[in-house]
């Protein structure tokens, strides 16, 4: 049977499995978070452990409050509401993304709708204590400026979230009130919710979905309370308040038509508006999740949209907006488990994901996970995303960020359920690490966490489960993303090279974010205030906010849904393998083309570790525009610290003179403005700048550039806006919300044949530098090949480095030559061997009279000195050629396959050359050692 048709039989069987578990008990109440059969379990969980208990202290404390407020003002809760009080206007009427004004009118007070699509404004949202009871005035709303601290008459359309966020305040305790009802049989809490809760739900059974005026693309997104269908969080407290409230309400004659016809429209409304493409979709089938399971059966309603209809909506029908969740699981990769979108949204997916299936599987009882394996393999493939401090990359609209604990939370709720305790002991070593790391607090703060958090973790979950996810290089195609990692501790390194792909996406072009010294020292300056907010638009989602090449300063292109990904040529190791077992170097090289400028632009970033255990990182990037034209290419680096000083090779503190060359005054970009502080100096010569990063407490923490001179290149010093998408995980306190220093490297020509060439330099003051000496190579035969040169400290031992365009291109020099991609040689003075070449897309290589040849395409290899004699590793045939000198003779190789010997060759004397001995590997060999 083909794999599509078994595909498809468990998808018919999962959506067999799902109406008729929920037909099953769809007539009883409560069933969402829990049912009457589990109360008891739920009582004992909640009388036993300390924070359930303490986190339903506080909401009866909280309610109370407001429970003795309201028997004294019996409408004072529900006074708060915002509805069209006095107005009852039926029709909500938008321009695109601002609210316009409403008309019409209802026979009762009507929900207001929200103010504006964009979140960001410059007014305050009041308690609730300071909102006017049955606020409904002409003259707009009535707040705080944010800045000036006055009250003042604003239109709605300037207010962003806070109508819509009031009336949140509001349902929240609506809901809990429910809860608490259900929980303790006390009556207070029932009818301090039920006049509330009806007011809105017949103020919305009167009012009509908005309507957009400009026909804008915003009639497709907007809900009933919001402007977007994904906000619509009031949905969660309605529901949860029906269902816990619902035999109270039968009890009492309410009739609940109304509230029945409320969530089909808010469901319609879902499924008719959205995106389907990207995270919006599984944004809304949360919210579908809950409108169904409050519902009852199909049957029971005229129309035939009960609980059913919509789960079947949701999880197996697909709609122009609505994509179905068994659908829309295929647009992750499946080989790696990354979801197509910057990584706080790809993460926050898999949240939804597993909040949707929890809530289903507590009322079908079917291990829904199960069916759905990449949501498992999603939740794990996520530690790729973290820098070793263990927070998240940032490139796109993301921020660094941990990790979601609910998703380790909500696995493990389904794998002690269904009794798969591997699987929890792996899960939770990785909540515990969490927990150990005081990253993670089990405090409960919601009615979800307090149902579907198991009481406690294991303790002797696995400890180690983090590292067995984490590889040291990473590639994730669908969001344009190479990750390489080096080093422990301290010393621990890391480079994320990102392009443009997927939605969240930023312009970046080929951007790094760069870890070393326990910080983000060079990171990505996250989003604005809001996605239609200037600074936004204007910078944080441009060019020079990322560490990137930008052309002629006009280098752009589309956000949010970007298709301008690089293209990875080569890089070592493998992506997601485990450890190679040569481990001194990491490199990727990835080529783009900058689609504004057609600019052919190029990255290799290597990062090498040193005898001591500090790394050092290589930067070499290329631009250039494809057609012969005056051109200029600024290469942007912003680091974290107080200070940035330029020195000449001379150690010499270099003179810059203040300027305003950088600007759209200049032709350049809108994001150039918000650079400040601007100096410069235009010089042939090698440079070093240092970074000084200054904490309470902690030794000076400097990065050092070595930069490779360029004939009347010019430098910059500037002060950057702050980077949003710092934490306290990946900053010091004292960086948070402060502007980032940046250094600005322009050439008014080409940058291909002589391209930007720096080396990054991390280490603290006192302690060890591995850097003692940068040079770079001035001739060569082929002026596109790089050279560069390193002393370590002690100055015995080097690394000569050699990186070129491609794997055809042919660098020459003094005994040395090289058809390849990339190499490092490193060299101790006195000894007759060298610690380590390592080549890359590598077709032949001759260095220090040693040669390595391919055999029919272009080879890694590496050979290290080790103690038993020359450890080899390649992937490709190859055929190694080994000097031989006094005291110095290989002669054995023994390869190896899972740490067992398994072959046995004998060095070949060279027929031309008797000082040269031979070996050939004629596969590729994860092991190979070469006894002398």
């Amino acid at each position: 049977m083909k794999k599509s048709v078994i595909n498809s039989l468990v998808l018919l069987f999962v959506s067999i499995s799902i109406i008729s578990a929920c037909s099953s008990n769809s007539e009883d109440h409560p069933r969402i978070y829990v049912s009457e059969e589990n109360k008891a379990d739920f009582l004992e969980s909640a009388n036993n452990i300390e924070w359930k208990r303490q986190l339903i202290e506080s909401k009866k404390a909280n309610l109370d409050k407001y429970i003795e407020i309201c028997e004294k003002d019996p409408e004072w809760l529900v006074s708060r509401l915002q509805m069209n009080w006095k107005t009852r206007h039926s029709k909500v009427y938008l321009r695109g993304g601002k609210f316009s004004h409403s008309e019409g009118e209802a026979p009762v007070p009507t929900v207001r709708f929200s103010g504006s699509r964009d979140w960001a404004t410059d007014y305050l949202s009041p308690d609730l204590d300071e909102v006017e009871p049955y606020f409904d005035d002409p003259r707009g709303m009535y707040l705080e400026h944010k800045t000036s601290g006055v009250k003042e008459w604003v239109h709605p359309s300037k207010t962003g979230h806070i109508i819509e966020g009031i009336n949140r305040k509001v349902m929240v305790l609506v809901q809990d009130a429910a809860f608490l009802y259900w929980l303790t049989g006390e009556e207070k809490y029932a009818t301090f919710a039920a006049p509330v809760f009806f007011k809105y739900i017949e103020g919305m059974y009167h009012r009509e979905p908005p309507e957009d005026l400009n026909n804008s693309g915003q009639q497709g997104l907007s809900g009933l309370a919001t402007f977007e269908v994904i906000h619509e969080q009031i949905v969660v407290y309605l529901t949860i308040t029906y269902d816990f409230l619902h035999n109270y309400f039968q009890d009492q004659g309410r009739d609940l038509s109304n509230t029945v016809a409320v969530f089909q429209k808010w469901g319609d409304q879902i499924i008719k508006n959205g995106v389907p493409e990207n995270n919006w979709n599984l944004f809304q089938a949360r919210y579908l999740t809950y409108l169904s399971l409050a519902l009852d059966d199909d049957e029971k309603y005229s129309n035939g949209k009960g609980q059913q209809h919509y789960l079947r909506r949701t999880f197996d029908e697909s709609s122009t907006r609505q994509i179905a969740i068994k659908e829309s699981l295929l647009v992750y990769d499946q080989e790696n488990g990354i979801w197509p979108e910057s990584p706080s949204y790809s993460i926050h997916v898999n949240t939804s994901l597993l909040r949707i299936l929890t809530l289903l599987d507590n009322v079908t009882n079917k291990n829904e996970l199960a069916y759905y394996p990449i949501i498992e393999k999603a939740g794990l493939a996520a530690f790729q995303y973290l820098f070793p401090s263990g927070y998240t990359v940032g490139f796109g609209d993301s921020d660094h960020r941990i990790i979601p604990p609910e998703n380790f939370e909500l696995l493990i709720w389904n794998y002690r359920k269904y009794k798969q305790k591997e699987k929890e002991l792996m899960v939770s070593g990785l909540l515990n690490q969490l927990i150990e790391k005081g990253q993670y607090i089990r405090e409960g703060e919601s009615l979800f966490q307090l149902f579907f958090y198991v009481d406690s973790i294991d303790p002797n979950g696995i400890s180690t489960a983090s590292q067995a996810l984490i590889t040291p290089t990473f590639y994730a195609p669908n969001v344009s993303m190479f990750v390489q990692r080096m080093g422990t501790g301290d010393n621990a390194m890391m480079v994320s090279t990102v392009g443009s792909f997927g939605n969240h996406a930023h312009a970046n072009g080929i951007a790094i974010e760069l870890f070393a010294n326990n910080y983000v020292l060079a990171p990505d300056m996250g989003r604005g205030p809001s996605y239609w907010h200037p600074y936004h638009r204007e910078y944080f989602s441009r060019m020079p906010a990322h560490n990137t090449v930008v052309v002629d300063g006009i280098s752009d292109y589309r956000t949010m849904m970007s298709s301008h990904p690089y293209t990875l040529d080569n890089h070592f190791p493998i992506s997601g393998v485990k450890k190679p077992y040569f481990d001194k170097v990491s490199f990727n090289k990835v080529s783009f083309v900058e689609p504004k400028t057609q600019s052919d632009q190029q990255r290799l970033t290597a990062m090498i570790n040193t005898a001591s255990g500090k790394g050092y990182i290589l930067d070499i990037f290329r631009s250039k525009k494809k057609l012969a034209a005056a051109q200029k290419h600024d290469y942007f680096y912003h680091n974290l610290g107080q200070s940035l000083q330029i020195f000449d090779n001379n150690n010499n503190a270099a003179v810059l003179r203040e300027g305003h060359e950088l600007g759209s005054h200049q032709g350049n970009l809108k994001a150039y403005d918000y650079l400040t502080d601007e100096r410069s100096m235009s010089t042939d010569e090698d440079l070093m700048a240092l970074f000084r990063l200054q904490s309470k407490g902690n030794p000076d923490n400097l990065m050092k550039l070595w930069i490779k001179g360029s004939m009347g290149q010019k430098v910059y010093t500037v002060m950057a806006p702050e980077s949003n998408a710092l934490s306290e995980g990946t900053a010091p306190a004292e960086m948070l919300e402060e502007k980032i220093p940046t250094l600005i490297l322009r050439r008014g020509e080409e940058a291909w044949k002589n391209p930007y060439v720096v080396v990054f330099n991390p280490y603290f003051e006192g302690g060890d530098n591995p850097i003692s000496k940068v040079s770079f190579g001035k001739k060569n035969e082929n002026t596109e090949a790089q050279i560069i040169h390193i002393s370590h400290a002690g100055g015995k031992c080097h690394d000569e480095i050699v990186g070129t365009t491609a794997e055809n291109d042919i660098a020459i020099g003094d005994g040395f030559y090289q058809k390849g991609v990339f190499s490092v040689t490193r060299i101790t003075d006195g000894e007759n061997c060298p610690d380590f070449i390592f080549v890359s897309g590598m077709y032949r290589f001759e260095n220090v009279g040693w040669e390595i040849i391919a055999g029919t395409t272009p080879a890694t290899v590496s050979i290290e000195k080790i103690e038993q004699g020359l450890a080899v590793q390649n992937d490709k045939p190859v055929l190694i050629r080994i000097p031989i000198s006094d005291g110095f003779h290989p002669g054995r190789m023994d390869i190896y396959e899972e740490g067992k010997v398994v072959e046995q060759k004998e060095g070949m004397i060279n027929r031309s050359n008797p000082d040269l001995v031979e070996f050939r590997l004629a596969k590729p060999c994860k092991k190979a050692v070469i006894y002398y």
